[in-house]
């Protein structure tokens, strides 16, 4: 039995027949997989399954160190979202929850929808001349997460600077260890200027400026 109901199936089919770009979801996971790569996995491949534009490659976390260093994946499980280009958009952990939600907007955005940012918020972005990480550490139960998530692929979309990434608190404990995260969404620009909460992108993006030093 699948992940994915046959209603939900349906009515995935039929918002990816909006998608009028190629999407590539690139997965790494390891030959013995860990804890969570096998659900990544079937996620993946039951979504990709359901249209034509969406494709889905697997590489090995361990062997595949040409794609890992590509991709400039540090951690498994992985997943990398690709339209034209690579837009700096990471899911570390499974996207399952609250965050299929993130991931499936994202593959509509890449697949031809756009980041949809307003005018004042790309002028901010626009700012941005080194490169910029930013962490929006998760719970897939947690209803504000997504919108902090979808912030930061968002503006990865915007500049090509800029890297979004989904980590899962669960399957990354270290990192919120690390990160002193009480609660989620905690985001975290290039591992030292942290913010909690879902925060108008206005903000969130001052904040980039401010991370670098502006």
């Amino acid at each position: 039995m699948g992940l994915l109901k046959d209603a939900d199936q349906a009515k995935l089919r039929e918002t990816f027949s909006a998608l009028t770009n190629d999407v590539r979801l690139v997965m790494f996971t390891q030959q013995f997989e860990c804890q969570y790569c096998r659900s990544t996995r079937e996620l993946l491949q039951e979504t990709a399954a359901l249209s034509e534009r969406i494709s889905l490659e697997i590489f090995d976390f361990v062997a595949d160190s040409e794609q890992v260093k590509l991709y400039g994946i540090d951690k498994a499980p992985a997943t990398v979202v690709l339209g034209e280009r690579d837009y700096g958009i990471r899911f570390y952990g499974v996207p399952s929850g609250y965050e299929f939600v993130t991931l499936i907007e994202d593959i509509l955005d890449v697949g031809g929808r756009g980041h949809g940012l307003p005018p004042e918020v790309l002028t901010v972005l626009a700012k941005v001349d080194k490169p910029i990480r930013i962490e929006v550490l998760i719970s897939p139960t947690c209803p504000y997460c997504p919108k902090a998530v979808r912030t930061a692929h968002r503006f990865a979309m915007a500049n090509e600077l800029i890297r979004g990434e989904m980590i899962e608190t669960s399957e990354f404990p270290y990192l919120a260890q690390r990160y002193n995260v009480q609660s989620v969404p905690h985001t975290v620009i290039n591992e030292k200027l942290s913010l909690v909460g879902a925060l108008p992108e206005i903000e969130i993006a001052g904040k980039l400026i401010e991370a670098l030093g502006g």
